[in-house]
């Protein structure tokens, strides 16, 4: 796996294993504020409720109803959406600024189909809640079950074409460009999970939210590449791309994974 990388090292593709790391703490801290304060936050908002509290695996509402439950999912899926279209309109811009891009398309759009599926299997989550009353009761499970894995396969095989521009020749391998899917996968599973250390409202949702929407939704960047080349994803030609080291990307991360874990894990009350 690349290391460190300069402009002058002449390495095609060169990658820098550190800004990799810190773009993924960004665009995971954002998804997840998407989901929490935009989502649940703006349904509650929009309801007519009060925001109780806030942190980085829970949203408490004044109000409860199956718009709100709903409302964190739909931001993430509307925002990787607008990513997605952003992605296309940022061709000539820097590596690294699509690179984000990307990841946050990427993440927005598996943990909202992630949970659609992850609600129908065990009944369990926003959707459960969603769907809680409705009868029959298997209909709905069945239905959130089998949507939530169409999606989720569509959000990988989208993913995997939009990424084919930032992979080298070296990477059209089964299970290649791993420093760009399985470190950001991994690095948003240890933010999350050490955010969510430090939640307030109890040990349960350490698994049950925080690493549910990180190691459990965003799972298919572990194995997403071994797609790559298929007839799922045919393989095209990309011309050179550098994510090289940029201590504005490493100083943004760090401010960043101190808010998240500091400020939003331990939570806000609002008065």
């Amino acid at each position: 796996m690349p290391n460190r990388a300069t402009a002058s090292d002449g390495i095609p593709g060169a990658r820098d294993l550190a800004t990799i790391i810190a773009i993924s703490i960004v665009a995971f801290a954002i998804a997840n504020v998407l989901h929490e304060g935009a989502g649940h936050g703006g349904a509650c908002w929009l309801s007519g409720g009060h925001a109780n509290a806030i942190s980085s695996v829970h949203f408490d509402c004044s109000l409860d109803s199956r718009f709100i439950s709903a409302g964190g999912t739909l931001v993430n899926a509307i925002a990787g959406l607008l990513c997605w279209i952003a992605l296309r309109r940022l061709r000539h811009a820097g590596g690294r600024l699509r690179y984000f891009v990307w990841l946050l398309m990427t993440v927005n759009l598996l943990q909202a189909a992630g949970y659609f599926l992850f609600s129908g299997v065990a009944n369990f989550g926003d959707w459960a809640d969603v769907i809680g009353g409705l009868s029959p009761v298997w209909m709905w499970r069945a239905a959130l079950t089998v949507f939530g894995a169409v999606s989720y396969l569509l959000a990988i095989r989208l993913a995997l074409l939009e990424l084919r521009p930032f992979l080298a020749e070296r990477d059209w391998r089964p299970g290649g460009a791993k420093d760009l899917t399985v470190v950001p996968y991994i690095t948003g599973g240890v933010l999350y999970t050490v955010a969510g250390i430090f939640n307030p409202v109890g040990m349960i949702l350490i698994a049950a939210s925080a690493a549910a929407s990180s190691f459990g939704g965003t799972s298919g960047m572990a194995w997403m590449t071994q797609c790559l080349g298929i007839k799922f994803v045919p393989k095209v030609a990309a011309p050179r791309f550098d994510l090289l080291r940029s201590q504005g990307w490493l100083v943004a991360a760090l401010v960043t994974a101190a808010i998240f874990i500091g400020v939003l894990g331990r939570g806000l009350r609002f008065p």
